[in-house]
């Protein structure tokens, strides 16, 4: 089995480099030594299928395995009438674009969870995911996994404790783990070992051991006040959290084989090659020990 490392998007020296489109995102990763790329829909589902077809044959070629970040308009906690039908749209053009892409997962953020009770909120944030899931299956969007993902802000709906709440509906849904918001949510707290494997002991104990095994997981440094995520840094800035060297260490321990996605602000693909190196190089002290 295979880990998987690379980022959400494009770096800006893609970009810098010449590059354009999308469609040499594979190649170009190929070339750093990244196999995983999660493609950004966050202002919408816009690759026509053409496209997304041909973007999925170019990562098969190199080896690349494909995500999707779903659009940030999505809110399973919305009353409106209106905002209902987009979210649900929403999910389903990016589970139809994903299919003709053969992306395994599609991320999304669950919503907003404030003006109410939170439980209630919770509640009806999973009805109405049930119902859409219903629709996917009916729709035939083959076997792409919807993705919740850990959020780093009190007031949207999102913790670890919510998200497997979500993933328990069905076995369609994972968790998109977010360890840099999940800093950024406890204040700080992922600074060891123990810290990083509570969070996959949880996993694994509410969903079992598969989930963890193959771990769809944000990583990137954020910033962060007391009401929790500011903004993503970059490993340049090191006085931001998580290290990432803690949860490597236990990846090579547990012999867990997830996709790494790397959010950095503008290095995303060079921050992904930093945790990648890290994670051999612990693999290769670990076969010399």
């Amino acid at each position: 089995m295979t880990i998987y490392f690379g980022p959400a998007g494009a770096s800006e020296s893609f970009y810098a480099q010449g590059h354009k489109s999308s469609l040499d995102m594979s190649e170009w990763l190929a070339k750093l030594g990244l196999n995983a790329y999660e493609y950004q829909s966050t202002r919408g589902v816009k690759i026509g299928g053409e496209m997304a077809v041909k973007l999925g044959q170019l990562a098969s070629q190199q080896g690349i395995r494909l995500s999707m970040h779903a659009p940030y308009y999505i809110n399973l906690a919305a009353r409106d009438e209106e905002m209902k039908r987009k979210t649900k749209a929403h999910l389903l053009n990016a589970l139809k674009a994903a299919s003709l892409m053969g992306a395994k997962v599609v991320v999304f953020h669950p919503g907003s969870g404030s003006g109410g009770d939170r439980k209630e909120i919770l509640a009806g944030a999973k009805s109405f995911l049930k119902e859409i899931l219903n629709e996917a299956e009916a729709e035939g969007t083959g076997t792409v996994q919807l993705a919740p993902e850990t959020m780093g802000k009190r007031n949207q709906l999102g913790s670890l404790e919510e998200i497997l709440e979500l993933c328990e509906l069905g076995p369609r849904l994972v968790p998109a783990v977010d360890f840099g918001h999940l800093n950024a949510l406890s204040g700080g707290a992922l600074v060891d070992r123990p810290a990083f494997a509570a969070i996959l002991e949880l996993i694994q104990e509410r969903l079992g051991r598969a989930y963890i095994q193959n771990l769809h997981i944000h990583f990137s440094p954020v910033e962060f006040t007391g009401a929790g995520e500011k903004k993503h840094g970059t490993t340049l800035d090191t006085n931001l959290g998580p290290d990432f060297a803690p949860l490597a260490e236990i990846l090579v321990e547990w012999g867990l084989t997830p996709t790494i996605i790397c959010e950095s602000a503008g290095r995303q693909a060079e921050d992904a090659i930093v945790y990648r190196d890290i994670y051999y190089r612990l693999k290769e002290e670990k076969k010399k020990a």
